[in-house]
């Protein structure tokens, strides 16, 4: 099961930040999950609590906080972006949390795109010996 990252550097490939509308407080830093538009309504209309959504034709995206990929490989195709920069396809603001958490939890997230995709989720598993 692989992931991909994107990896685009705004002047060469045309990317874009994905802005957090004011008043929303991003401590935790932010990272976007994106799935092509075919899942966008079915992911949304599932998820018991949701941040910052954008979507273009193409793509939607989920705000996270930063580092949810860390000892997650997300199913393709899903597409994870670090620094919540994705490629420059103009994503609109399509769902504005009710408070002031721009992030969807990543986890509940994480388990839709698998169901959708038909992979199972994986998590790597703890070191022998050691206390959960």
């Amino acid at each position: 099961m692989e992931s991909h990252r994107v990896q685009a550097h705004p002047r060469e490939l045309g990317a874009t930040r994905l802005a957090v509308p004011v008043g929303l407080h991003t401590g935790l830093g932010c990272d976007a999950v994106g799935v092509p538009a075919r899942f966008g309504f079915k992911i949304l209309s599932r998820l018991p609590a949701k941040g910052c959504v954008y979507a273009d034709s193409d793509w939607w995206w989920w705000l996270v906080p930063a580092g949810s990929d860390h000892d997650l490989t997300w199913p393709l195709p899903a597409c994870y972006a670090p620094g919540a920069e994705i490629p420059d396809r103009r994503p609109r603001l399509i769902h504005h949390p009710d408070g002031t958490s721009p992030y969807t939890p990543p986890i509940p997230l994480y388990l839709l795109v698998c169901q959708l995709t038909g992979i199972a989720p994986s998590w790597p598993a703890p070191p022998v010996g050691s206390a959960l």
